[in-house]
This record gives C-alpha cells, structure tokens and sequence, in this order.
C-alpha cells in the first residue's frame, strides 16, 4: 500500500501543541494558516510520490560499498536532488545563510511524513539540520558563511563523528586524535564507525564534524574538541576542490534502514579546522545532539503511523471467522475486539508522542525567537525538559507500534513480502542510537531534575489543572479522572527521585521516563479531543483519549511504584543466579 500523509492529524497536534501562539512572534508573524497549509500539503505529496515507492528498493537493495565508493539505492541520488530543490533541507535555518527561517516544529511536523515514507532517506537532510544548528551556535563568521548555506540548501550533506570501536556511550574514551598543522588548521588520524551517511553519491561535497584530542588535552570529556573535516577541501569562496584525507572502509550490514549507508571512518591525515573553543567540542556536539534526539523521535513516530496505516489496511480487507463486533460471516479481522484495541491503542500513542515532539518543538521555537530574555529561558528549560521524553517515549512507541503491526498482520506479517516486517526492523534502531533510551531516561531522572524538580512539577501542576476543569465534560470526564491521578502519581514519583538522588534515581528512570511519557500523551490527547469539537472527528477523537486514559493512565501508579522501588534488588542479586 502507499502511504498516506496524515495531514490532518498533523495540523491538528501542531494546533494542540501550541503552534498558533507561534505567530505572536515577530520572526513568524507571516507564517499563516495557508502557508503552514501549503507547506504541510507539498511534504506530504513529495514523501508519498517521491521517497515511498523508493521505501522498498531501499531495503532490499539497500547502500553498496565498492572501492571506497558508496552507492545508494537506485533512485535515492535523483530523490535528494529533488529534495534539495524543493527548499526542504534548510526550513528552519537562517535565511540569511540559505535557509527558510521557518518554525522548528513545523519542519519536525515535515520530516515525520519524509521518516513514513522512507525512513532510511529521512536520515540524510536531518543531519544537515544538525549541522546547521551547530554552526549556528559555535562556528566563526567565516564558518558560517562557507558551510551553513551549502547545507541548508543540500547541495552538501553533514554527519556527526561520535563513536570509536572502544568510546560508544563513553564519548570521553575517545582517542582520535587532532594533531597542529599551522595556520589554524589540524590533521585528524583516527577511526570513527556508525557513521549514519558517512559517504554517499547524492551531494557534491560531506561536512564531517569529528570528535578528536588535541595534544595535551586533559582526559576524559573534557578533552574532547570538534573539528569541521569536510570530503573534499573548500576554497574561501566555497568550491570544494581537492580530496581530503578521509574515507569510509567499510559500511555495515544491519537488521534494517538498508538504504541509509552506516560507515566506518578512517582519518588519516585529514585536514580540519576547529569547531568552537579547543576542548569544548563535546558541547557543541550536544547542540547537534538534541536536534538529532528530536528528529529520533520523530521517526519513532513517522513508523508507528506508517505500521499503523499498513495494520489498518490489512484488517480491513483480512476476513477470518466470526467476530464480537459484527454479524458477517466471514468477518473482518478489524471487526474482533483485540484486533480493534490494538489498532485504536496503536493510534493513540502515535498521536500522544507527536504531540509530545511537536511541543517540544514549539518550545524551542519560543526559547528562541520569544521576546524577553526571561521567557526565552523558561521556553528553553521546557524545552529541554521535554527532549529526552520526546526520544525515548516516541522511538519505545514506535517499535511497539511496528510490532504490533505485524501481529495484527499473522503469520503474513512474518513474511517479507507484506512489508509489516520493515517497518520493526528499521525502527528497532531508533530506541539506541543518538543516545541510548537509558541514557534519556537516566538524563531525564538526574540532570533534569537537579533543579530540584521545579520544572518538572510546574508541568505537572499545568497538566492537573486542565484534568480539573474536564471533570465535569460528560465525554471526556472519566478520561480527566484518570489523567488527575496518573499526574498525581507522576508529581509523586518526581518528589521521590529528587530525594532519593543516585542509584536509587538510576535505577527507577526508565520507569519514571515512561510514566511522564503516558502522562504528558493524555494530556495531549484530552487536549486534543477538546479542541476537535463535536461530529464525527470529534467523537473519534475522544474515544482514543478514553482508551488510551482506561487502558495507560490506569497503569500510572504502578509505574510510580516501579520509579520509587529503589536499587535494592538490583543490589541484592547474586550473578550465578543470572546465568544458566
């Protein structure tokens, strides 16, 4: 089947998250109705003509390696050309260095329907915009000017170089190393791997922005600078010219996203300019972090909505047997509860966690463009607080979305040819990379709580004040019921951590992460379910908002009591008693 853009629930979770306060705002006061329309109608038409019917080439394909050369699946260079040209790789960049200057959530709004489509080709633009935010924020004027409008208008693509055989999670074990070259520059020696887009044949030119020590530097994190080291060396006028010292040895053979080229980096004397101050670079990586964190999260969603389309298509047309919810004979599979449960459930959560991105995504747009100083800063620490939710709860939602696409699907769904399979092997990747789902639970339970939690519970405060006022909706009442207490529960469990900081945080975060992640996607989906109004659109809306409240937000104290168990047991247990 092909995918169809979700364009109505989209402009419907960007109204729900707050987009339209967005044009209060000098920098988008002209971003109207009819342009978030125009723009959401062309992604949407691009990612189900274009990316895909390349979605399934892509994966059986897949990326090539010959030579030192990578090869991407036929159509995909013609695809990101077309991409490029379209203005869609720079839309919330600057638009004095190439960009559109557009909202941060609308363009994460965009690449959910790029990430449906075809996850693998998704992953290239959004490391432009990574790129891009991390130039704004350290890179010199020069800097600026010679790489930012080249990425945002895809004529050159970005990667984050990260990771070494033995410094995964560890950034700070790194050991490639930044040796003084004179006149600023550096020469890079050293391996990097699972290098998403390291090397490829849809763009003239990569901008790698490497992790490397420089002599002396102290060790561990605060060791670490980061280095612009593009493909192919740039004259200051922008012309790439000759071809620098790295390369890519290999690419990896994975369990999916075939179509997105994953490298093995060798520096061996590439030539490199610093990044921001020497030893400082693991900040300016984290810029780029963040918004890869977000984009993560977006694709968690833009595969359970695609699983979910294909599921649904499937009930649908599968006849087997008798079922509870119809009198035909055969009937639909959609016409058994279970299966009706499972799809409605699966919607629910895809809604929930894009709401939940797309907040955080209008939170960000306020940290940066809201007018006063003191609004900029508590934007951002929502902002902030939301991220690692936005990740975890999102990519975790979307394997579950995927897997159970494949259930609905039977014995068919094991079999590659319905395509229900692609979908959870390519997604399984997106809860472990650009940080781990531990990583962002254990950032959200301990850095994002060292503020003694004051964040989190004004939050928390807002969300128990809208459950309040439904209590009295005759629709949605029972769901508001349910949402006060899963809050109640969740200001519990944040009280409790803060208290409890260290191991016992540690080992109740994931635990924590997901029940803030049920809590905020109720909040949404009530929110949602209000602002939908009456008929047919309306009432569809508050029976997710009432399934997800029945069947989630009644698991909250549970999952409040896992957050506060403590690492008791987890000290406790003998290691024979592990093994077989």
């Amino acid at each position: 089947m092909n995918f169809r853009a979700p364009l109505r629930d989209i402009a419907h979770s960007l109204r729900v998250a707050g987009f339209d306060s967005l044009r209060d705002l000098p920098a988008f006061a002209e971003v109207d109705t009819d342009t978030v329309t125009a723009i959401l109608d062309a992604a949407g038409a691009f990612a189900s003509e274009r990316l895909a019917p390349l979605n399934r080439v892509g994966d059986t394909v897949g990326a090539r390696y010959e030579n030192g050369a990578v090869f991407t699946p036929p159509g995909f260079p013609e695809a990101f050309r077309d991409f490029a040209a379209g203005g869609w790789c720079g839309l919330s960049a600057d638009p004095e260095y190439g960009g559109q200057g557009l909202p941060k959530s609308l363009e994460l709004a965009v690449y959910e329907m790029v990430h449906s489509a075809n996850m693998a080709f998704g992953l290239c633009p959004v490391l432009n915009v990574g790129a891009i935010e991390a130039l704004k924020a350290a890179g010199t004027d020069r800097q600026k000017a010679l790489y930012m409008p080249a990425l945002a208008e895809g004529r050159w693509t970005g990667t984050m170089n990260l990771t070494e055989p033995q410094a995964g999670s560890d950034v700070g074990a790194l050991t490639t190393r930044a040796e003084p070259a004179g006149d600023g520059h550096y020469k890079l020696y050293g391996e990097k791997i699972f290098i998403t887009w390291g090397e490829h044949d849809v763009a003239e030119n990569i901008v790698h922005l490497v992790l490397a020590r420089l002599p002396g530097a102290p060790a561990g994190v605060k060791g670490v600078s980061l280095f612009i080291a593009p493909k192919f060396l740039v004259d200051e006028e922008g012309k790439s010219g000759a071809r620098n010292g790295v390369r890519a040895a290999s690419i990896e053979h994975k369990l999916g996203i075939h179509g997105s080229p994953t490298c093995v980096m060798l520096y061996d004397g590439a030539e490199a300019e610093l990044l921001g101050k020497p030893n400082e670079g693991l900040a300016v990586m984290f810029i780029m972090m963040n918004a890869a964190r977000l984009q993560v999260g977006v694709q968690g969603v833009g595969i359970g909505e695609m699983a979910y389309q294909r599921a649904l298509a499937y009930a649908l047309e599968r006849k087997q047997g008798r079922a509870a919810l119809s009198k035909d004979y055969p009937a639909r599979i959609f016409d058994h509860p279970e299966v009706r449960r499972s799809l409605m459930l699966t919607k629910a959560y895809v809604e929930a966690a894009r709401g939940i991105i797309l907040l955080a995504g209008v939170s960000l747009d306020r940290a940066n463009h809201a007018e006063t100083e003191a609004e900029r800063a508590a934007a951002l620490t929502r902002a902030e607080l939301l991220t690692p939710i936005a990740k975890a709860y999102s990519t975790d939602m979307g394997v579950a979305a995927a897997s159970a696409g494949v259930q609905i699907h039977g014995g068919m769904g094991f079999i590659e040819e319905t395509g229900a399979a692609q979908y959870y092997r390519d997604v399984r990747i997106a809860p472990i990379y650009e940080g781990t789902n531990a990583i962002q639970a254990n950032d959200l339970a301990g850095r994002k709580l060292a503020d003694g939690g004051v964040a989190a519970l004004a939050l928390v405060a807002e969300i128990e004040a809208d459950a309040r006022a439904a209590l009295t909706d005759s629709k949605l009442g029972a769901a508001a019921a349910h949402l006060e207490a899963a809050a109640v529960a969740l200001a519990r469990a944040t009280r409790w951590l803060d208290a409890h900081r260290g191991v016992d945080t540690l080992a109740g975060a994931s635990s924590y992460l997901t029940l803030f992640g049920d809590v905020l996607g109720g909040w949404l989906l009530l929110r949602g379910a209000q602002m939908a109004g009456a008929g047919g659109w309306g009432h569809s809306k508050a029976a997710l908002a009432n399934l997800f409240a029945s069947q989630i937000l009644t698991l909250a104290p549970g999952r409040a009591a896992a957050a506060m168990a403590g690492a008791g047991a987890l000290a406790d247990i003998d290691v024979e008693a592990l093994v077989a």
